[in-house]
């Protein structure tokens, strides 16, 4: 059963190539909006705080600062509203998944930047 979903999901499902990127990066997501008739294209800039899952389920999470309140925003990889990803900084992270950076604020919420 497993190797059917996969062998649907590598057939059929529409693959994007975007950059490798993982947690503690910054990137900035372009995706589209429809209001009404009318379609523009809508940006949401943060820190990735952890990609989940594989194939056509896989997705990643994002959290940015407006303000003093944290937004995050769920996107999954295959979405076809998903235009391009830029990868603005490389992070050094020692993990998956950055929860903790929930709790973090100030010059404690600063990543290490990877210089390449």
């Amino acid at each position: 059963m497993d190797s059917l979903i996969s062998f649907v999901e590598n057939e059929f499902v529409a693959k994007k190539e975007f950059p490798n990127f993982s947690a503690g990066d910054t990137i900035t997501v372009y995706y589209e909006i429809k209001e009404g008739e009318k379609k523009r294209t809508q940006f949401f800039k943060g820190v990735v705080i952890q990609r989940r899952g594989s194939g056509a389920t896989e997705t990643f999470t994002i959290r940015k600062m407006s303000g003093t309140i944290g937004v995050e925003r769920i996107f999954p990889v295959n979405m076809p509203a998903l235009q391009k990803i830029e990868v603005n900084k490389k992070g050094k992270v020692r993990r998956a998944r950055i929860f903790y950076f929930r709790g973090l604020t100030g010059k404690k919420a600063r990543i290490k930047e990877v210089r390449s």
